[in-house]
């Protein structure tokens, strides 16, 4: 069936659960059961099921995971944490998890809650990711390895929290170096600060055609929000309106199509975690075939255009059945409150 039971854990779920995001998880469930109806699914259908929770990455390695435990591992998680490492999106923490919880093998697991707990214990100032594995590794217990490091993740979530950790209430508190010595504020100490976070503008084409349809284009299968649908944006160096109607109509000529009547909605503002990004919906009315290439003004002459990425023209409504970024689902929104305006006049 492609679970595995093993301590009455099955390593699929483990894969997959979240306590945070209970209701998404079921429904997760409820359509891909197990690896194999995973692996089975198109991509698409794994992008929607997992539309509103972010970090798309995730939904597509468990996809490429479930196919390669189908194609390469005859439809079983492997145990080995070597094994585990080569499946896509899996690291240390994650093959630890794995192979200690589900296969009871002494691996340890350290993610950010258990590196906390650790540094305490032990009055570490700034361990490296090395030192931490061997310290979790030379405190596991052997005989409950996958209880261990789940009472470490749960202790660092609940009790030795980053602020106001409750050392009274710590059942380790007795043997926790940091405590002793008066530390625990510092440990681990401060990793160093980020540079600021990049802001970013896109102009973003919502193409309309004489029926009221939208445009609507694939991103390419690498980098951010791959592979998921959205209203074609391209980056702009400034956000003036005429630079991001400019591009917009730019766009457009991409996809075969000459429009019109460039009109701007409200911009739409989203925090990715490597930068911050404003979209800029300009509507244009599709008026006609185009030729597919660029004039370029200062030269004289008309440059072909890239090919035009994958898309399709559907109606406002029908937008829930693709998969959206949170952002695009906001501009969505606006482009059908527009469509109902647009109709009553």
């Amino acid at each position: 069936s492609g679970h595995i039971a093993c301590s009455e854990k099955r390593t699929y779920h483990l894969l997959s659960t979240v306590e945070t995001v209970g209701p998404y998880y079921a429904r997760w469930l409820q359509r891909f059961p197990d690896w194999d109806a995973l692996a089975a699914a198109p991509l698409d259908d794994v992008l929607l099921a997992w539309e509103g929770l972010g970090y798309y990455s995730r939904a597509r390695n468990l996809h490429r995971t479930a196919r390669a435990v189908r194609e390469r591992h005859g439809g079983e998680l492997p145990a080995d944490p070597a094994a585990l490492r080569t499946l896509p999106g899996v690291g240390e923490y994650t093959a630890g998890a794995v192979a200690s919880i589900a296969f009871g093998l002494p691996v340890p697991a350290v993610d950010g809650n258990v590196r906390r707990v650790l540094a305490r214990l032990l009055d570490l100032a700034r361990p490296t990711p090395a030192q931490l594995r061997r310290e979790a590794a030379r405190l596991l217990d052997p005989e409950r390895p996958g209880d261990h490091n789940e009472a470490m993740m749960e202790l660092g979530a609940t009790i030795c929290t980053p602020r106001a950790p409750r050392c009274g209430e710590c059942p380790v508190a007795a043997w926790c170096a940091a405590l002793a010595v008066g530390t625990v504020a510092k440990r681990p100490g401060r990793r160093p600060r980020r540079g600021p976070v990049p802001r970013v503008d896109y102009s973003t084409l919502v193409a309309i055609d004489p029926a009221d349809r939208i445009l609507l284009a694939r991103r390419p299968e690498e980098g951010l929000l791959a592979g998921m649908w959205e209203f074609p944006s391209g980056e702009v160096c400034e956000p003036a309106p005429d630079t991001v109607a400019r591009s917009a109509l730019q766009r457009l000529a991409i996809f075969g199509a000459c429009g019109r009547r460039a009109e701007h909605l409200a911009s739409v503002q989203h925090a990715f975690t490597h930068l911050r990004a404003t979209y800029h919906p300009v509507v244009v009315r599709f008026d006609r075939a185009g030729s597919r290439t660029l004039e370029r003004e200062t030269e004289g002459h008309a440059e072909p255009l890239a090919p035009a990425p994958e898309h399709a023209w559907i109606r406002s409504g029908e937008t829930a059945g693709y998969a959206l970024p949170v952002a695009q689902q906001k501009i969505a929104r606006l482009v059908e409150a527009w469509l109902l305006k647009a109709g009553d006049q």
